[in-house]
């Protein structure tokens, strides 16, 4: 199969979604791999890395042109919206239900639409969304500690606090990966960690794996009220696998937060969890609202692109390899973890949580 790989045109998004290893093992398995020049270069991987690996550098209409199966990292914008064609599988990341223009675009194309984010294995969980949740998670945590600081905009307030003086109040809403790697580097920060979340099997594996280092508190409507409105930073952590996010920061509760909180919304590319939010990038991050500062950066892991691409591929190759191996529609119709990322195919929107 011709597998091809483009650069990344989303503002500032420096990741790519394959590295030189991952062609190299494309190229042993007898697939053809075409790479757009400087692919790579934000993510430190240089072309001639790609051309020892067996991968043929193209130019961007060349790859687009001639590629089976394209492999990216963000979902298309607008600009490439004339690049989808029939006879083209995009496997990627999509996020549809927050991007209307993008799926109308996908139905017409005819291209073949399957999504990282809703590809799943049998047990349920998201071994493609999983390794950039853990990132966005650990970057949330980092990114509410910046802008905590007065000058841009925050309460003043040091994560960890000092001798004699209290830490931060962090909660996080959702107890999935993004949410226990944010807590994860809160606790490592000193932070004063609450965790909500309202399964309470997960409830009970947070309080094992957190001990008395993180509070774990079932969450509902009251208990959210009054743990968010002491934050001095709040992530929003929830998801629905393929479906918009649920405002649980609605704006009454948005209205009692206290002045200079930060909220880092890295539900973002499924709409957010916060009414106010609306997507920022890494040149323009965060918003005020109400005295509220909000962080929406809707590819947090493409800032850490040297780290976030090796990440990805680690995951994402396997399935790479069964997709060109099989074919794809032998691969849809035999490997259900396949299957189930297929988001859009002949005009049709095909995961549950779109149509």
């Amino acid at each position: 199969m011709i597998v091809g790989v483009v650069r990344e045109v989303k503002e500032a998004e420096g990741r790519v979604a394959l590295t030189p290893a991952g062609a190299a093992e494309l190229a042993r398995a007898g697939h053809t791999v075409l790479v757009e020049r400087g692919a790579g270069f934000d993510a430190r991987f240089a072309d001639p890395e790609y051309e020892r690996a067996g991968a043929t550098l193209l130019g961007v209409d060349e790859v687009w042109g001639q590629s089976e199966l394209l492999l990216k990292v963000k979902e298309p914008i607008e600009p490439e919206f004339g690049r989808l064609r029939e006879g083209l599988t995009l496997f990627t990341y999509l996020h549809l239900a927050a991007a209307p223009a993008l799926t109308e675009a996908l139905r017409g194309s005819g291209t073949v639409a399957i999504a990282y984010e809703t590809v799943a294995a049998a047990d349920g969980t998201l071994p493609l969304l999983a390794p950039m949740s853990e990132i966005a998670g650990r970057l949330a945590t980092q990114a509410g500690a910046y802008f905590m600081q007065a000058p841009m905009g925050g309460s003043g307030t040091l994560i960890g606090g000092a001798p004699g003086v209290a830490p931060a109040r962090m909660v996080v809403i959702g107890g999935g990966a993004v949410g226990i790697n944010a807590a994860r580097v809160g606790v490592g920060m000193g932070a004063d960690v609450t965790i909500l979340d309202r399964d309470l099997p997960r409830v009970r594996k947070l309080e094992e794996y957190f001990g008395p280092s993180a509070r774990v508190v079932a969450s509902d409507a009251t208990t959210l009220a009054e743990y968010a409105g002491a934050a001095d930073l709040i992530v929003g952590a929830v998801l629905v696998p393929g479906a918009s996010a649920p405002k649980l920061i609605d704006a009454e509760l948005l209205a009692g937060m206290r002045r200079g909180t930060v909220v880092v919304d890295v539900a973002i590319d499924q709409g957010g969890c916060s009414v106010a939010s609306r997507p920022t990038t890494h040149g323009d991050p965060v918003f005020d609202v109400g005295g509220v500062l909000h962080y929406c950066v809707a590819n947090m892991p493409g800032a850490v692109p040297a780290t976030s691409t090796r990440a990805l591929t680690n995951a994402t190759l396997p399935y790479v390899l069964r997709l060109a191996g099989l074919g794809i529609e032998e691969a849809l119709e035999t490997d259900p973890e396949i299957a189930a990322g297929l988001n859009v195919r002949g005009g049709e929107l095909a995961h549950p949580a779109l149509v």
